[in-house]
């Protein structure tokens, strides 16, 4: 078996639901050791999520955002508890959190605490809006960063309401960031012994990747707004109807157009000076998408793809769930994987979008159970004897499951 990239990287989790759970994952998947520490009796949020939701054992959606991870279930109220943290943070490389702000203060897990028993601790830290600035105290879901990080204001139909993302990428890009970041820390860590505190804000990490809208405003002091599927500076760059469905096109450049037109034997419009251009292109787009339309329109989807295909003209058919979850590409590049869990069986979910050459990641372990991993984990990073762990049991501040 070969080894994974992050092995003997440990991590402390305080993270719940998807922006840290998600950033944790990539830090699990990869070979890292990480100790999620839930909350007694009820556990990470998403443990009663759909589908099959199950506070103690998970829900689906639990089961893949904790896989590889290890479960200790504590109430961070009680002292003893908190005892424990404080014993464990200092055999640990990293800690992240996404609660709410002031909360980790309140519990005695900030950084600030926690440095002190472990002067070398990368601590990241997940919040709507970040440690400083107006908004820093406010709450947010992934809803809110995307609508005050303006995704909203740039997604739907032109004139249209704003519309969120379908997921939840103001999570999941947070996560990402945090990941990195957290990685980048490890690296000057190595160089210098020094450990630091991450800030990482979901509507930073919206903004951030608003591609070149904002650069359009403050360069040319046009506003951006929503523009349904079609593309700001490229035509045609849209969903087109096909006779059974839609199809995406994408061209971005002359050359591709060239290509284009050969391919729907319309080699007219290479030399029409009103589509000669890219921006030629842009400025006709009212008269050049209907005649794209009437081309697609009389063929199916699949027909459109086969022959842009060939050209090298950039096409896809839009896939659902059930498609995806089948289609060949995606299983051939390991991204579904049947994930045996023993308390839900064969579960198929996502895997891994990370390859290495020499490091695969072809390894998952089910989610834990909650509190699985009291003993084991207290015992190899707290020092906890036997004894100690019969009175803390006794004492109630560990459950027997």
């Amino acid at each position: 078996m070969s080894k994974k990239p992050l092995e003997g990287l440990v991590v402390l989790d305080f993270t719940k639901v998807y922006s840290g759970p998600y950033c944790t994952l990539l830090f699990a998947d990869l070979g890292a050791e990480v100790i999620k520490i839930e909350r007694k009796n009820t556990g990470d949020d998403s443990r009663s999520f759909r589908p099959k939701p199950d506070l103690v054992e998970g829900s689906g959606y639990f089961m893949y955002m904790n896989r590889n991870k290890k479960s200790v279930e504590l109430d961070l109220k009680d002292p003893a508890a908190l005892e424990i943290i404080y014993r464990l943070v200092k055999n640990v490389d990293i800690v992240v959190e996404n609660n709410a702000p002031g909360a980790t203060e309140k519990l005695g897990i900030d950084y600030e605490t926690l440095k002190k028993y472990n002067p070398k601790l990368i601590y990241g830290s997940i919040t709507g809006f970040g440690q400083y600035g107006p908004y820093k105290n406010k709450p947010a879901y992934d809803i809110i960063a995307q609508a005050m990080g303006g995704y909203m204001s740039l997604t739907g139909e032109r004139g249209g309401m704003p519309i969120k993302l379908g997921t939840s990428m103001g999570d999941s890009i947070a996560g990402v960031h945090m990941a990195f970041a957290i990685m980048s820390a490890i690296y000057h860590r190595d160089r210098t012994g020094e450990g630091q505190f991450i800030d990482i804000a979901m509507m930073d990490s919206c903004f951030a990747t608003l591609e070149n809208h904002v650069v359009i405003h403050t360069m040319e002091g046009v506003v951006p707004a929503r523009n349904g599927n079609s593309n700001q500076n490229a035509s045609p760059f849209n969903t087109f109807k096909t006779k059974d469905g839609y199809v995406c096109i994408a061209i971005a450049n002359d050359a591709l157009f060239a290509k284009f037109c050969e391919a729907t034997e319309m080699k007219e419009l290479i030399h029409d000076q009103r589509f000669e251009k890219n921006p030629d292109r842009k400025i006709n787009e009212d008269v050049l998408t209907p005649i794209v339309t009437a081309w697609t329109s009389q063929r199916t989807t699949e027909e459109v793809c086969d022959t842009l295909d060939k050209y090298k003209v950039p096409v896809g058919p839009i896939k659902d769930i059930p498609e995806l979850v089948n289609d060949p590409h995606i299983l051939a590049r390991e991204m579904m994987i049947d994930h045996e869990h023993p308390f839900g069986g064969t579960i198929r979910m996502p895997g891994c979008p990370i390859k290495f050459s020499e490091t695969p990641i072809d390894e998952f372990k089910p989610s834990a159970r909650l509190g699985a991993d009291n003993d084991s984990i207290l015992k190899q990073y707290g020092g906890y004897s036997d004894e100690e762990l019969v009175k803390l049991y006794d004492a109630g501040t560990l459950i027997k499951r």
